[in-house]
This record gives structure tokens, C-alpha cells and sequence, in this order.
């Protein structure tokens, strides 16, 4: 084995910039970590003449050439996306190259791919960067955790939506302000489509639950919610129960419903109502905190900043140390695990407890046909509060659970009544005791 591992990085924009500064920074006390220098081969990126603050030298356009060269030992990619990204890491495990991604999207997508090109080639592939930023959470649940049986995962994983909630809940603002100061502070991007709709939560909910449930989970299965509909009178109403409104990433572990029957795993993400008893409901601005519920080792929890340049970097970072050490020692770390392959429940069939939010008609008869209607789905009501105002009055209820298609229904069901003027908010509760 050489005293040098050569690293080819493929990107250079925030996240990547803060991983050649590091390199360079930290460079005698990784090396003594690992047992061999870092150095970097090369960097890809689309136009060099933007990167004034790296070597020229080092700077190319050519990134399948770069992940091909023979002299390159590790790849590290922070570019993002699906195509051309999947063609080249493909490429560098073929190779025989570890690789550390941060691409939390693709790995979402087509993970599968990647880890079975992996195990071909005896490689590494790592990506602890692509989900909570500098948090230390996929290497906890896929090794330390390893010999325990988790059942739950659930938090919060992406900053911007969590500091659109805790302006709105903090200051009284709608959507649309908190929106704009987020986009002003650079907490949202130009297009912050991905975040408000809950695809990159999503994302990061199917690796969270192919890790915790071994069984591969993509985008696709997982139910998503974004926060665009939570209103100013949404968060009135947590309020009003001492709640706040939180976007959460929720994985669960189901039990099995019969015998002869497996588990089942259940993954969303959605905006729900949580006590503010609840150590998430405190996690405020941009930060990230992560629950892991496990049977033996009980309940964990993960925080820290969740983006970021410098703190993704640092993840970005944990890895490569890891698997250059692999290198040098001629070994491999854990793989994936998938062998529960376990079967995946629809939102439908998932339980959880509701608020809703009803404009009725202040006239006798209302409360009893509403309840009616709940109890015909099987719902379970806990608690109800009535407010009035002339004549009319805002109903709210809180159910027991219930699950989600029974609550579909009754909705439904309610909404077709005469003296139903609107139902002003349906969500979901989560994090109370009495569940």
C-alpha cells in the first residue's frame, strides 16, 4: 500500500470547497489518522474559471476521465443529482475505488444500484453527509445499532422548513413571510420547491429506513406532505393545545397484524402537531434532531446542524477518513443490509392521531352528528373544544388513533353535512403520551 491515497472530488460548490479547505487544513492530522496522506488528484467541476480559490492545477471539466484515472484510490462526490452522478460513481466502483457521496437524492432513488456495484468490486460507499448534515446518525444506526432492533425513527431533517415553522409559530408570520425571510437569510434556495414540499425530508426518510429496517425503501414508497398549507390559524390551534407544528420524517416498524405474517414498515413525512413537552418541539431556527427508538438501547436522540458547508463537510470528511483507513488496511467496511426485505404499509393503514378543525353552524345537533360520523369509521374521539361566535363556531377535536384512510373518510363524511361551513385544518398529532 502506497503513503499516499490519491481523491478525486467531484464538485466544488459550498459543501465541496469547505472538503479541499479541510484537506488541505487538517492534512498531517488525517494522514496520522488514517496511516496515509490524502491528496487530491483532481477536482471536476463545470466551469473552472469560477474557482479562483483552489489549485488550477487540479481543476477539470472531465469528469468520467477523472473518476477513471488508474491513480485515483477514492472518489468523493458532492454535485448532487441523479445523471450523470449514478454513471460515475458506477464508474469508480467498477473501478475498484471507494466512494463517499453526500447525494442523499440519488441514493433515495437508486441506492440499490450502487451498493450492489459496491459488493462486486469489494468497495466502500459511504454517505453519512447525505442525510443531517454534520449529525453523526448513519453510522450509528447501521453499526452501532447493529445488534439491536429498532422500531422507530422520527425528527426533523431539513433546516428549512423547520425555520419557515418555528418564524411562524414564534412570530405570528403566514407561510409567504416566513418563506421570504428564509430565502433572505439563505436558509431557502431560489426554488424551494424541494424543501417546503417535503421531497428532500422524503429523501431522507428512505435512507433513514433502509438503515433501521434493513429493507430497501426509495422515494417512491415514501408518503410525503409539505408545509405550504399550514396556515397562521393551524398554528393558533397548536397553540391553543400547548403544541407546536413541526415537518417530521417518521419510520416505523409495525408489528405484525397476524401469525405467519411479517412486520411491515410505514415511512412518511408530514407536517404535524407535537406537545411543546416534546424535546423536537424546542429544536428551532435550522437545526436538525433525529429520535431513534430502539428495544434494548430505548430512545436516542441526534442533534446538531443539518446543512451547511462546513458541517456537511465534516460528515463529508468522517467518511473518507473511514474508508481510506479501510484501503490501507485491505479490508471493507459494513455493507448494506437487506435482508428483512420487509414489507412496506400504505399511508392508509397507518395510525396515528388527528386534530381537526371544523366552521359549523352554531345550532343543536351539530356535536352529536359529528361524532356520529367518527364513530362510524371507527374513529375515537378524545377531546373536543367549541368555540362560538354569533352564530357560528369552530369545532375542534382531537382524536385518538386511528388510521389514516378511516380519517379520510370521516372527513369526507363531515365535509358533505349541511351545517359544515369548511374544515379549516386537518392534521396529524404526534409525540403525546396517551397515543
Amino acid at each position: 500500500m502506497s503513503d499516499v491515497l490519491k481523491v478525486a472530488l467531484l464538485g466544488c460548490g459550498v459543501v465541496g470547497s469547505q472538503v479541499v479547505r479541510l484537506l488541505e487544513e487538517q492534512a498531517d492530522d488525517l494522514a496520522a489518522r488514517v496511516g496515509a496522506r490524502l491528496e487530491l488528484a483532481g477536482i471536476a467541476v463545470r466551469r473552472p474559471g469560477r474557482h479562483t480559490d483552489v489549485p488550477a492545477h487540479l481543476l477539470t471539466t472531465d469528469a468520467e476521465a477523472l473518476v477513471a484515472r488508474d491513480d485515483v484510490d477514492l472518489v468523493v462526490e458532492v454535485i448532487g443529482g441523479i445523471e450523470p452522478t449514478r454513471s460515475l460513481l458506477l464508474t469508480a466502483l467498477a473501478g475498484g475505488k471507494s466512494v463517499v457521496s453526500a447525494n442523499k437524492a440519488l441514493l433515495a432513488e437508486d441506492g440499490a444500484t450502487l451498493h450492489d456495484a459496491a459488493t462486486r468490486a469489494g468497495v466502500d460507499l459511504y454517505y453519512e453527509a447525505a442525510v443531517a448534515g454534520a449529525i453523526p446518525l448513519l453510522r450509528p444506526l447501521r453499526e452501532s445499532l447493529a445488534g439491536d432492533r429498532i422500531t422507530r425513527v422520527m425528527g426533523i431533517v431539513n433546516g428549512t422548513t423547520n425555520f419557515i415553522l418555528s418564524r411562524m409559530d414564534a412570530t405570528g408570520a403566514g407561510f409567504d413571510e416566513a418563506l421570504a425571510e428564509a430565502t433572505a437569510l439563505g436558509y431557502a434556495e431560489a426554488d424551494p420547491t424541494a424543501d417546503v414540499d417535503g421531497y428532500d425530508a422524503a429523501a431522507k426518510a428512505a435512507i433513514l429506513a433502509g438503515l433501521a429496517f434493513h429493507t430497501r425503501v426509495t422515494l417512491s414508497d415514501v408518503y410525503r406532505e409539505g408545509i405550504g398549507e399550514v396556515t397562521e390559524a393551524d398554528m393558533a390551534s397548536a397553540r391553543a393545545m400547548d403544541c407546536t407544528i413541526k415537518l417530521l420524517a417518521i419510520c416505523e416498524r409495525t408489528s405484525p397484524s397476524g401469525d405467519g405474517e411479517k412486520s411491515s414498515v410505514a415511512v412518511r413525512v408530514h407536517p404535524a402537531m407535537i406537545p411543546r413537552s416534546h424535546p423536537l418541539a424546542g429544536v428551532g431556527d435550522a437545526f436538525n434532531a433525529v429520535f431513534v427508538e430502539a428495544e434494548a438501547a430505548g430512545s436516542l436522540m441526534f442533534y446538531g446542524r443539518g446543512a451547511g458547508g462546513a458541517p456537511t463537510a465534516s460528515a463529508v470528511l468522517g467518511d473518507l477518513v473511514a474508508v481510506a483507513r479501510n484501503r490501507v488496511n485491505g479490508s471493507r467496511g459494513a455493507g448494506e443490509s437487506a435482508y428483512a426485505d420487509l414489507p412496506l404499509q400504505q399511508m392508509g393503514d397507518v395510525a396515528t392521531r388527528y386534530h381537526v378543525a371544523l366552521d359549523v353552524a352554531d345550532q343543536p345537533g351539530v356535536l352529536a352528528s359529528v361524532a356520529g360520523a367518527f364513530a362510524d369509521q371507527g374513529v375515537s374521539i378524545q377531546t373536543v373544544r367549541q368555540e362560538g361566535r354569533g352564530d357560528a363556531a369552530t369545532l375542534v377535536l382531537v382524536t385518538h388513533t386511528a388510521a389514516d384512510a378511516a380519517l379520510a373518510k370521516t372527513v369526507d363524511r363531515i365535509a358533505e353535512m349541511p351545517f359544515i361551513r369548511r374544515a379549516a385544518s386537518v392534521m396529524r398529532v404526534e409525540g403525546m403520551s396517551s397515543e
